[in-house]
């Protein structure tokens, strides 16, 4: 592999806090703590470990990278004003069923739902929520000025909001409504609004301000809806304000080395050699990821969601990328073998 291991370093021993505690990776996490300064990260990873090139269930290999960042939007503690969007946090009557518990070949899937009598029906789709719930009265974390930045946070599913009052907080995913997500932006390219190469984060965005009267309508051809958390300033195995948010291993994401992938097809915590190219672009791009986070749109095997960092420049990049890729997963060495 063409890419210097050294740099996904760091985001590896990162991951190693939550996966040391688990027998398949107890081992290789020791030995890379014990790791002398200055030896050879690759020859710890050629020695500990086994690449598996990722295939998908039609045994195909070429797959989607796309990106995502941890966006800064503007808002407030108190509705007033420019800020008349919430940011809810997950509602009571939420249900989340875990289908491992009824069969554990199910692990990895859960759906959500609320009862409606003695029968669980789907949750409510982003068009009802957004016209108001009494289950979510009182779960507004953070009112901010833009439904279209707070909508663009749900996809990323973590961000930072600069108060008014000049305090800046770390919000993150919480839970989900369970419905699917659907691509506003496929929406606006099949009905003759975009071009395909114009329909990006920013393309989308320009839409949206050139067309403030059908906005609602589109963003609610999405029914997928993020709830929030209040992220902690800094905690162990947390982020603090310098790092990234934190993923769904329970570490704090690293930009440009950390990646969300699906974790039916590929084991959270795994160092991933990603071969893809620049966003809008046929220059290659390949390095040694590290499968730390998840995301609703992220499903199948050679799929990931390759995360930039914070801010605009990070934004604009991951804003264009939707590149393809291939992939292959490194695994320790006595670690099961993928199907």
């Amino acid at each position: 592999m063409d890419d210097d291991p050294r740099a996904a370093w760091e985001a590896f021993l990162r991951g190693c806090v939550r996966l040391k505690a688990r027998t398949a990776w107890r081992e290789s996490c020791a030995l890379a703590e014990q790791l002398p300064a200055g030896a050879s990260v690759r020859d710890f990873f050629e020695t500990h470990f086994l690449p598996y090139r990722v295939a998908n269930a039609d045994g195909s290999v070429q797959g989607l990278a796309t990106g995502y960042y941890e966006p800064l939007l503007r808002g407030s503690r108190r509705q007033g004003g420019p800020y008349r969007y919430p940011l809810y946090a997950a509602p009571e009557d939420l249900l989340i069923v875990d289908l491992a518990e009824i069969n554990p070949e199910l692990k990895h899937l859960r759906l959500r739902g609320r009862l409606e009598g003695r029968r669980v029906v789907p949750y409510y789709p982003r068009a009802e929520i957004e016209r108001g719930l009494p289950a979510l009265a009182g779960k507004e974390l953070l009112w901010v000025d833009d439904p279209v930045d707070l909508f663009f946070l749900q996809i990323q599913g973590s961000g930072r909001v600069r108060l008014d009052t000049g305090e800046l907080v770390r919000v993150g995913y919480a839970d989900q409504n369970g419905q699917p997500y659907r691509s506003v932006g496929r929406n606006l390219v099949e009905q003759g609004e975009l071009k395909l190469e114009q329909a990006s984060m920013q393309g989308i965005k320009a839409w949206g301000a050139a067309n403030p009267a059908k906005l609602d309508a589109l963003l609610n051809q999405n029914p997928s809806y993020v709830f929030f958390r209040e992220l902690p300033k800094a905690a162990s195995g947390q982020s603090s304000n310098m790092d990234g948010p934190v993923g769904a291993l329970g570490v704090a994401l690293t930009p440009e080395r950390s990646i969300a992938v699906d974790p039916s097809r590929i084991p959270l915590g795994a160092p991933v050699f990603l071969a893809t190219t620049w966003p809008n672009s046929t220059q290659p791009l390949q390095r040694l990821m590290l499968a730390q986070d998840t995301g609703g749109a992220i499903r199948g095997a050679v799929r990931a969601d390759y995360f930039w960092g914070f801010g605009d420049a990070a934004g604009a990049q991951a804003g264009r990328m939707r590149q393809s890729a291939r992939m292959w997963v490194l695994l320790p060495r006595d670690y099961p073998a993928p199907n």
